[in-house]
């Protein structure tokens, strides 16, 4: 019965006017309302009541419908049944493709679930932990969230040669194993911290600062991921170390003004080193093919010295020989063939004829031209100058003239010492 309800005030019976109440009589009786509401259940459950009274005493009694207890266990029964449904439909749960679910009993593992729709035994009894596989997670060392936000405890660390550098990396891994990432360790992630510091530490204190700062930077992220993987699968996390990158790595903010100094400085030397080693490299080549250009011209010129002279003294043995055998031929010959030489690279002689102190000009060069064209255009009418009547005015100036050369004056010298009077 709700508020509104006309009957709302009556007295519990009919009125005289027609058996209904009268309004504004008061509240409703108890007893209608729990009939009201037995009479509602008994029909909700497929029961009915008999009996009928009159609440006023002055008609019939209004029937009344008990709730027995045999309709009261029915609706428990019901409502427990679907209970039960509900409790057995909470153990159906969902697992990806990238994950794996883990199922337990009673806190102890039992299975691991591939990927799909799945059922356990419902809580308390079983329950499940799903686990992402594939999904890359990250962890910082040395900073958070940017380079700037250093974590100086975890970045401070000693190189081999007792130098402090700041180092920052980051660690990518991933799960390969759900079982032994839940159970054998209690804080995987803060493993995989630990043994990422570690490992760095290790390789870091083992190497030179130059080292770690420049060239080795990749080398000791290699040697940290192959280390941090050991000391993980040693504990037995389940986890596989992807990668390892080094953010930053560089001397304290203390010392950072000297260290950019002597950064300079091994700079600036290796800088001169490297143009001192360009100009030898360029100056010493040339030196030394310099020093062997001399040393074969210096070769070339003593074979040739000693072929020379090893030719003139086997030149002089022949000579000397024939001299032995006809010492007179042999002087003349010799006589000319000097001369000739002498003659052969002049091309002006004068000479003094018998002491006169008349002086002649031989112009050979014009005489041997002369000649030359003379032949060329086939016209030649005198016979070319006799050696020896060349050499024999040469002879009377040295004072030493052959008998068989002195046979008195040539009319060819006589006819160029007047050509040459003319010429004047």
């Amino acid at each position: 019965m709700s508020i509104n309800d006309p009957r709302w005030g009556g007295r519990g019976g009919d009125d005289d006017s027609g058996g209904k109440r009268r309004p504004n009589q008061g509240p409703p009786d108890l007893e209608d309302i729990w009939r009201d509401f037995n009479k509602r259940l008994n029909g909700m459950l497929g029961k009915k009541g008999g009996g009928s009274g009159d609440g006023g005493g002055g008609g019939g009694e209004r029937p009344q419908m008990e709730l027995s207890p045999k309709a009261l266990g029915g609706g428990i029964s019901i409502i427990a049944g679907l209970a039960v449904l509900v409790w057995l439909l909470s153990g159906l749960y969902t697992v990806d493709a990238s994950q794996r679910g883990v199922v337990l009993q009673f806190g102890k593992f039992v299975e691991t679930t591939e990927p799909g729709l799945r059922w356990r035994l419902p809580y308390p009894i079983q329950s499940h932990e799903v686990v992402n596989l594939t999904g890359v997670r990250t962890l910082e060392i040395g900073y958070r969230g940017t380079e700037r936000n250093k974590v100086l405890k975890e970045a401070l660390m000693l190189t081999d040669d007792e130098n402090i550098i700041n180092i920052q990396f980051a660690v990518q891994y991933f799960l390969k194993d759900p079982t032994e990432y839940l159970f054998q360790n209690r804080f995987p992630d803060e493993a995989v911290m630990q043994a990422a510091e570690t490992a760095v530490r290790e390789i870091v204190g083992k190497s030179k600062m130059d080292f770690v700062l420049y060239e080795g930077r990749e080398q000791v992220a290699a040697q940290a991921t192959t280390l941090m993987q050991e000391i993980l699968d040693r504990y037995k996390t389940g986890i596989i170390i992807s990668k390892v990158t080094m953010q930053n790595a560089q001397p304290p903010e203390q010392v950072q003004a000297a260290f950019d100094d002597a950064v300079k400085a091994g700079q600036d030397r290796e800088r001169q080193k490297n143009e001192g080693q360009a100009y030898a490299n360029d100056v010493i080549p040339k030196a030394r093919g310099t020093a062997a250009r001399l040393m074969e011209e210096a070769n070339g010129y003593r074979q040739r010295i000693i072929a020379t002279a090893e030719g003139d003294a086997s030149r002089f043995k022949q000579i000397y020989a024939e001299y032995a055998k006809a010492p007179e031929v042999t002087r003349q010959r010799m006589y000319l063939e000097t001369m000739q030489q002498v003659y052969a690279n002049t091309s002006k002689v004068m000479v003094d004829a018998k002491g006169q102190g008349n002086l002649l000009y031989l112009p050979l060069d014009k005489l041997m031209q002369a000649a030359a064209a003379t032949q060329a255009h086939g016209n030649a009418t005198a016979a070319p100058v006799d050696a020896a009547r060349v050499a024999r005015p040469a002879a009377a100036v040295s004072g030493d003239v052959p008998p068989q050369l002195d046979r008195g004056p040539d009319t060819s010298t006589r006819d160029l010492r007047s050509r040459d009077r003319e010429s004047r």
